[in-house]
């Protein structure tokens, strides 16, 4: 039998000691929050994907009354980013959550299944996506995607 043990780092900042470009990342997540399509949870979350280019690229949750058919703002920014600039990596990827009239206490991490995309995407540029989770009190980053999801799905 082998046991093994996964450890991931997680550095806790507040907004004034981002750099500029995650900053104005954190600014367009937070915007998307208002753009959202959240009419059952009416729990609105924004996504900003920074490509290597220096692009910024947002999204947001959208749901359906035909649950599962919606997508979460992390793969809807992610997938445009993948689709209109295959050939450039995403750098960072920043998530904000609004509800009940204001930006979550805590921060809120990806699904499972944005996560599994986040390290494919890792994987396909051979390259490191920090993750920004925002809040009204903190940011936490994460410094690849793939420490989020220790077990994720490869080949």
């Amino acid at each position: 039998m082998e046991n093994k043990e996964f450890q991931i780092q997680v550095t806790v900042l507040n907004h004034t000691e981002l750099p500029k470009e995650y900053q104005d990342l954190i600014k367009l997540a937070k915007e998307q929050t208002q753009l959202a399509y959240a009419p059952y949870s009416n729990f609105q979350v924004g996504a900003a994907v920074l490509l290597n280019n220096g692009l910024l690229i947002g999204g947001n949750n959208q749901e359906n009354i035909a649950y599962p058919s919606g997508m979460c703002a992390e793969r809807v920014a992610l997938f445009y980013a993948n689709s209109q600039h295959p050939h450039t990596p995403v750098k960072a990827l920043a998530i904000a959550a609004f509800n009940n009239n204001d930006f979550t206490k805590a921060p809120i991490s990806p699904c499972g299944a944005c996560r599994q995309v986040l390290i494919e995407s890792e994987n396909r540029f051979k390259s490191n996506i920090e993750i920004l989770l925002y809040s009204d009190e903190k940011i936490l980053l994460v410094k690849k995607a793939a420490d989020l999801l220790p077990l994720a799905f490869s080949i």
